[in-house]
């Protein structure tokens, strides 16, 4: 059988492969071998050709002749198939890389349906929240479209409204009768101690001490005259002058004496006040305050009366209670009535100096009445009462002949906060002066805080009874409805903050409340755009608006230099106050932290805080006293500050030596010297440019005929002496002589510090003088 096996190798390609049970080997590789094969089925397999040599293999290839040596039980059905695996391995391994390739395209699909699945997410998620800020976009707009449509209807509203208001006032300003007048409203004007406060005494009291309490009637910051009670009370002084018939209803006069109540009674820019009386102490003359209120009259076109007071002061002067001053002239001696002259002659005088023309009023002429300008004079007497009817019936006479157009009643409100009081039981009430139109009870009115308007309806209308002395809550009268011209307490909610000297105006039903709120704040807003401007400044207070107005008119216009002003403020000082103003002293000027009180309370607290913060607070009730209080501030800081800067100031000089008069060569170097420019101080420090900077010492001490100076200018020949701490070697004729001229040593510090510090002290040559010696110095 061997036989025939060797023989069929030879003759045969291909041998079937024989099976041997018992004896596997490489069962591994016959399974993929099967496994390959099932799986490499559809293409026939191709038969490697046969090598001529062996090569040394991990699977060896089949030789071309079997071995001698075969053993039959060695033979491996496995053995005859391996010829055949190199083929279907490489196959196996192509199937494989194409699998494996499949599998990587198919994860690269899946990776690419993942992303797109992801960007389809996320853009599903922008459209989204696109969508959602298009609508919140279109909300939006609709949303202001429809503000603005309010707010132009508003606006229209407004507008519409402010035209009705203003068309009402020009029809009620038409409608006004000169036979239906209003009481004329009086203040009284003058310096302190010239009678003031006893004056308007005597005009209140003149009827009660005769016993008439009726007919004047005290009202809410005002006393008010009914006509016939003018009629008695001027009777004696009507007889004696040319008939005169009373057409206005009374006199109205405030209580308050003073130019603060003047300033006080404006309205929307305008004086509420009619006349004045300007009380002028004979004995003294026009005063400073005086001066002041005259000015006020005369910016605000106030007519009015000058009372020269106290002619009873005049020498053996004989009281005649309560008589018209002629009377009582007429039965004076001789001696008192040229006294009496010459010291009314002198007042003429120093009005005539401030421009005023006067006369005494019984001297004045018709055409003296009809000029405007022309002011009547009435001596009086606040002690015996002389002269006090002549007053009375001189107010009327210029009320009725001057300014009747004025005072024709007029239903346009007008009407002015005078007061904010805490009343026990009412709480907060507000003093105001119905000038004219009216006031009812539950009214809507506006007044003007610094917070903003405040809205309020009156729950009263206060006057008290015409027993003067009493002031109990209870007494009070109330009324439904108030006619001006009256004073009237008003009974609201949130008054607190009301500001004195502020308008106040009703909400009509056919008003526009925004309208309203406008127009009453107006006069502050001005006031408060005029400020804006300084951002470095005094913090200014005051008791009213009025008062507000004027002191910040005299610190800008009336004061040289102008006082800036960052803020202001209305009411009592508190400690808050004190905080915003000590901001100045951050900024680099503590000079500004400063507050102008002017007639307010400081509270106990803001004072001790602003001690803590070194905050300054003047106080006065005179605006020219809180103005020289604050300029001798400033001009005592500044001489501190220009003493602190001496030290670092030089100013410039250019100093000849006089070889003549050397006293000293060495330390100290006494020398006579000739200040060619400039000017030369003690403790200048000098050298000699031309020696390069050699610095020859400090001048300690100059002397001029044998006297000490502080300082040489320009021309001057002094004997100077020099001090060197630093070279006390240095030597006259060694190191310098006379052909060189000393300068004095500028550095570009203080250069600053002349500009800071002594800018009015140098002269415009003076100053060329720094410029030149910049450039000898090399100063940038």
């Amino acid at each position: 059988s061997a036989d025939k096996l060797e023989g069929g190798g030879d003759g045969e390609e291909k041998k079937p492969a024989r099976v041997v049970y018992g004896k596997k080997k490489k069962g591994g590789k016959k399974k993929e071998g099967t496994a390959a094969a099932v799986v490499a089925k559809p293409e026939p397999v191709k038969e490697p050709e046969p090598e001529p040599e062996p090569e040394p293999e991990p699977e060896p290839e089949p030789d071309p002749e079997p071995a001698d040596d075969w053993d039959a039980d060695s033979w491996d059905a496995d053995s005859d198939a391996e010829p055949n695996l190199a083929g279907l391995t490489a196959k196996i391994a192509i199937v494989s890389a194409i699998s494996i390739e499949d599998d990587d395209e198919d994860q690269i699909e899946k990776d690419k349906r993942i992303e797109q699945e992801r960007l389809r997410a996320i853009g599903l998620e922008r459209a989204k929240v696109e969508a959602a800020e298009r609508e919140r976009r279109a909300a939006l707009l609709e949303e202001e479209e429809e503000m603005g449509r309010k707010e132009a209807e508003a606006a229209e509203k407004r507008i519409l409204a402010a035209k009705a208001r203003r068309k009402r006032e020009e029809d009620n300003l038409a409608a006004r009768s000169r036979d239906d007048l209003r009481c004329p409203i009086v203040v009284i004007m003058g310096h302190v101690d010239t009678g003031k406060t006893k004056l308007l005494d005597k005009i209140r009291k003149t009827n009660v001490q005769e016993g008439e309490a009726g007919g004047i009637t005290q009202q809410i910051g005002a006393t008010f005259f009914e006509r016939s009670t003018l009629e008695k009370q001027t009777e004696r002084a009507r007889a004696s002058a040319s008939k005169f018939e009373f057409k206005v209803p009374g006199l109205l006069i405030i209580d308050t004496p003073g130019h603060e109540s003047f300033t006080n009674l404006r309205s929307r820019g305008s004086s509420l006040c009619d006349v004045a009386i300007l009380v002028v102490d004979l004995m003294h003359g026009l005063e400073q305050q005086t001066i002041e209120s005259l000015n006020m009259l005369r910016s605000r076109g106030t007519p009015f009366v000058v009372a020269l007071n106290k002619v009873d002061r005049c020498y053996a002067w004989k009281a005649c209670p309560e008589a018209p001053i002629r009377e009582a002239l007429e039965s004076q001696p001789e001696g008192t009535v040229g006294e009496f002259r010459s010291r009314a002659e002198e007042a003429k005088v120093q009005l005539a100096e401030q421009g005023i023309n006067s006369n005494i009023f019984w001297e004045m002429g018709d055409d003296d009445w009809m000029s405007s300008d022309f002011v009547p004079l009435v001596p009086t007497s606040a002690i015996s009462g002389e002269g006090v009817q002549d007053v009375l019936l001189l107010l009327c006479q210029m009320a009725q002949r001057k300014l009747w157009k004025q005072i024709m009643w007029c239903g346009n409100l007008q009407c002015t906060v005078l007061e904010v009081k805490a009343i026990d039981g009412m709480g907060m009430t507000v003093d105001v002066i119905v000038v004219n139109g009216y006031l009812r009870e539950g009214d809507k009115v506006v007044m003007c805080t610094l917070d903003g308007p405040v809205v309020t309806e009156i729950r009263g209308l206060l006057t008290p009874p015409p027993s003067r002395e009493l002031r109990i809550k209870s007494e009070y009268i109330h009324h439904k409805e108030i006619k001006g011209a009256l004073g009237v307490k008003l009974i609201g909610n949130g008054l607190e903050k009301v500001m004195a000297g502020t308008p106040v105006l009703v909400v009509g039903p056919e008003d526009d409340e925004e309208d309203i709120k406008g127009e009453v704040m107006s006069d502050l807003t001005k006031l408060e755009e005029k400020l804006s401007t300084d951002k470095n400044g005094v913090m200014v207070q005051a008791s009213t608006l009025g008062a507000l107005e004027a002191l910040l008119q005299f610190l800008r216009e009336e004061t040289k230099p102008p006082i800036p002003v960052s803020s202001i403020g209305i009411g009592a000082i508190h400690k808050k106050d004190v905080t915003k103003i000590s901001v100045m002293k951050e900024k680099g000027n503590p000079e500004y932290a400063t507050i102008l009180a002017f007639d307010v309370e400081v509270n106990k607290e803001a004072k001790e805080y602003a001690e803590e913060m070194g905050v300054r607070i003047f106080t006065a009730d005179i605006i020219y006293h809180l103005f020289d209080q604050f300029t001798r501030f400033m001009e005592d800081l500044a001489e501190k500050r220009r003493q602190e800067a001496s030290a670092v100031a030089v100013f410039p000089s250019i100093v000849k030596i006089l070889p003549q008069h050397v006293f000293n060569q060495k330390d100290p170097i006494i020398l006579g010297v000739e200040v060619a420019q400039g000017i030369l101080k003690i403790g200048t420090p000098l050298c000699v440019p031309a020696l390069g900077g050699l610095h020859i010492g400090k001048v300690t001490s100059i002397e001029m005929n044998g006297k000490q100076q502080e300082t040489a200018r320009k021309g001057s020949s002094v004997a100077i002496k020099i001090e060197n701490d630093s070279n006390p070697n240095l030597t006259y004729g060694r190191q310098f002589d006379a052909t060189n001229n000393m300068y004095s040593t500028l550095t570009r510090a203080s250069i600053n510090a002349l500009k800071e510090n002594f800018k009015d002290t140098l002269t415009t040559e003076d100053w060329r003088l720094v410029v030149q010696m910049k450039k000898v110095f090399n100063i940038m």
